[in-house]
């Protein structure tokens, strides 16, 4: 399937420059013109062109976000592409939200285009968006003897361990005030968000206590490692707004203020996590049921309710997944949600010394080849490597 690309902007040599670009890699129809309302009248007329890349020249964000607006509310099945030489962190920020999907600079070679249309080609059923009534991320589906299986595993489960659900759920609350579940969103199979449960394993003010406890940091890096930037090429490493830099991000192994977080995927570190051994945020109930890994055992009714399944890619906290959009990382979520993994039983005993980028290529392996097979195989590794020696 060859893609219509739609060329907004002002520049005739950029213009030229990608139109010669298409004409090598012999990509579909081109269209070149100034206006969105041009490209929005001609994409009115072709309804049926449903792949449709949108190359738009960079004005000024504030006009620009309103031009993307439009075009997306209106046609929300376009790839849009900045076409831009570079982005300030509030730029990013405002043409990401705007519904821009990746940049791509001006000076950019034809092989490198002709990989990335070939890349959302292939996934394009899947990439499609959900209001226009055709395929979606929602179109990848549990194989039904999977699903039945996650149902019955998971009902048995729970009726087996409820005894042991009550005695934590009392001594969690005998021990500190707060709920007895801690709810998160994640992202899971086809990108699709959820409630996510874990029993609550930290005082309800751990976010207080962040920052004095910044100094005991496994993995702190010196000042002039932090202050360190690296140009952005995409929005794979978006800056969030000032403001906001006071939001606590939680995920399985780490809790990290979100502009550190941010800061450290930026610098390409494999220890970006805010990691603490015995971190004091953490309740003695809690020491114990992440040791044990009993804090997951909520995610059952999360099986149940088909949010996940037993075997699958762990389902990311949102500042992750958004960090994962690339043609390099989209893969691993097209595949089932789970509440264990190929990764969680690599090296867990040892620590679980797996690198962020290990982990994701183990993720994309099983989105590629999972099976009952492999199930059962991850399912058996998994109660081998049932205790963390690590207590973090």
């Amino acid at each position: 399937m060859s893609p219509v690309v739609v060329y907004i902007g002002h520049n005739d040599q950029l213009k030229q420059y990608f139109s010669g670009l298409l004409e090598k890699i012999g990509s579909g129809e081109y269209l070149q013109v100034t206006h969105s309302d041009q490209a929005a009248e001609w994409l009115s007329s072709h309804p049926e062109e449903q792949f449709v890349f949108v190359l738009f020249e960079q004005h000024t964000a504030d006009v620009d976000k309103e031009d993307i607006k439009r075009l997306r509310k209106s046609f929300p099945y376009l790839y849009i592409l900045l076409v831009t030489s570079g982005l300030s962190s509030v730029e990013r920020m405002y043409y990401v939200r705007s519904g821009v999907n990746d940049t791509v600079p001006p000076t950019v070679k034809a092989d490198v285009l002709h990989r990335f249309f070939l890349f959302i080609a292939r996934f394009h059923p899947q990439l499609q968006s959900e209001t226009t009534g055709q395929h979606s991320l929602g179109s990848y589906r549990i194989p039904f003897a999977k699903r039945l299986c996650d149902i019955i595993i998971s009902l048995i489960a729970i009726l087996i361990l409820s005894p042991l659900l009550v005695v934590i759920s009392l001594a969690i609350r005998l021990e500190s005030e707060g709920p007895i579940i801690y709810q998160s969103k994640r992202a899971g199979c086809n990108y699709r968000v959820f409630d996510f449960l874990k029993f609550r394993s930290m005082y309800v003010d751990a976010d207080k206590r962040l920052e004095e406890m910044r100094k005991y940091n496994q993995y702190a890096t010196t000042q002039a490692e932090t202050a360190s930037t690296v140009e952005a090429s995409s929005f794979h490493d978006l800056i969030l707004p000032e403001q906001e830099e006071q939001t606590i991000l939680i995920g399985d192994d780490c809790i990290v203020n979100e502009k550190e977080f941010i800061a450290s995927s930026r610098q390409k570190k494999e220890n970006a996590f805010f990691k603490i051994e015995r971190d004091p945020r953490i309740t003695r109930v809690g020491h114990f049921i992440r040791k044990y890994s009993l804090d997951e055992l909520p995610q059952l009714y999360n099986v149940l309710k088909g949010d996940m399944s037993i075997v699958g890619n762990r389902p990311l906290p949102l500042y992750e997944a958004e960090l994962l959009t690339q043609d390099h990382s989209v893969e691993r979520f097209i595949a089932p949600a789970g509440l264990t993994g190929l990764w969680q039983v690599e090296k867990r005993g040892e620590g679980g010394k797996l690198s962020a980028e290990e982990r994701k290529q183990l993720d994309i392996y099983y989105a590629q080849h999972h099976s009952l097979l492999l199930d059962i195989q991850i399912i058996f590794r998994t109660f081998t490597a049932f205790i963390q020696k690590e207590d973090v």
